[in-house]
């Protein structure tokens, strides 16, 4: 059985231990105690040096920890050193859920169903379907307030039957490690905690996702949080230079620059519908009718984007008896189009054609769209297309 020593002080750092048992060569060592913690309870292990000897990972089995080491230790009694600012941040981080729980309980009574303390962030999911901008706000702020406030986080061992209210049920009986939060929350928890809720840190709620019929809020503490409201405002401070703006001005200005430009892609396709309507007519006339009274206009491009071909193709199946053809040398493609008066399925003829060169694709009556193997797959669908039964 291994002793728990972070239970009753998550700020030991650094211990002496006795080996009882080691396996997978000296890579995998069991302790008479340990200040190590395992992943546990949605928080992760402590990293750190074990014997001299780098530990990668830290497993709870129940009544006992594994300790993997990046290679094999032989002593019989060992130091462990662990990775202090690694297990200080997963402290503020857990800590923080704590507070930040009990602060959004206490808020609106929504429960913490879940847990978890990510290496980049951490997410707690709340049993509410929505939550909104101004009430992730105001349990920011409390949040924050009672950061400010400095209560005592304390530890005690408490028999189950006797130690409500808890926050949560404890699900089990006998004793519990209780983690309290001064006139806030009392939780049954086995994690790492720091002293009082100042040492937290900022607490900073980054967005709140839907998940299931529930909602995931991501939040950061302590040097997390100012590391990342510092990455945050240098991109805004970026942005707001790359517009000659103050960061403050930024937002209005990109709604701004939004609406100009949704008005100028507008305008543009205005344009480009007029263009391609110039052009189909233009095609069009030139194109003499074939012995069924249809005028087939083909186009071939080098390359894409195919959506010119589209264009034209719309444009000219607007036209009286007509069939537009449309090849794209890279990647190959073909595009057909037929108007109502023509009396074809252009999503039926390209099918017909495809199959007969390995191509996939498919389309309505009026147009139709498919790619081919390659070149002369390219041009062999074309010449079914303009001269449907030839060479079947």
């Amino acid at each position: 059985m291994t002793e728990r020593l972070y239970y009753t002080d998550a700020y030991l750092a650094t211990f002496d231990a006795a080996v009882l048992e080691r396996a997978d060569g000296g890579r995998r060592l069991y302790l008479d105690r340990t200040a190590f913690y395992p992943t546990s309870g949605g928080q992760p292990n402590d990293l750190g040096r074990l014997g001299g000897a780098p530990v990668i990972d830290v497993v709870d089995e129940g009544e006992r920890i594994a300790h993997l080491l990046a290679e094999p230790v032989t002593a019989d009694r060992v130091r462990g050193e662990v990775d202090w600012p690694r297990r200080f941040d997963h402290m503020q981080q857990h800590t923080g859920q704590h507070l930040l729980s009990a602060v959004i309980l206490e808020l609106f009574g929504w429960p913490t169903v879940s847990v978890h303390l990510g290496a980049g962030s951490s997410t707690l999911d709340l049993d509410v379907p929505v939550v909104s901008p101004e009430q992730l706000r105001r349990a920011e702020i409390r949040a924050n307030e009672v950061v400010t406030e400095n209560r005592p986080v304390t530890v005690s061992f408490e028999d189950a039957d006797s130690a409500a209210p808890l926050r949560r049920p404890a699900g089990r009986g006998g004793m519990l490690r209780v983690v309290t939060i001064r006139e806030l929350d009392r939780s049954a928890c086995g994690g790492t905690h720091v002293r009082a809720t100042g040492e937290i840190g900022p607490i900073l709620i980054r967005k709140v996702d839907r998940v299931r019929k529930g909602a995931r809020l991501e939040f950061l503490c302590g040097l997390r949080a100012v590391r990342r409201a510092r990455a945050d405002h240098d991109l805004l401070t970026r942005l707001g230079a790359l517009l000659s703006a103050a960061p403050d001005d930024v937002p209005a200005l990109v709604e701004s620059r939004l609406a100009e430009l949704k008005d100028a892609l507008a305008a543009r396709r205005g344009l480009e519908a007029t263009v391609y309507g110039l052009r189909a007519r233009e095609l069009h006339q030139a194109a003499a009718p074939g012995p069924d009274g249809l005028r087939r206009v083909v186009v071939r491009e080098a390359r894409g984007p195919v959506e010119s071909l589209r264009g034209l193709a719309q444009a000219t199946l607007a036209l009286p008896r007509a069939v537009f053809l449309g090849a794209l040398a890279q990647p190959p493609t073909v595009v057909i189009a037929t108007s109502a008066d023509s009396g074809l399925d252009a999503g039926a003829a390209l099918r017909a054609a495809l199959g007969h060169v390995g191509g996939k694709g498919g389309g309505s009556p009026r147009l139709a769209q498919g790619t081919v193997p390659d070149a002369s797959a390219l041009e062999r669908a074309i010449e079914l297309l303009r001269h449907p039964g030839h060479g079947r």
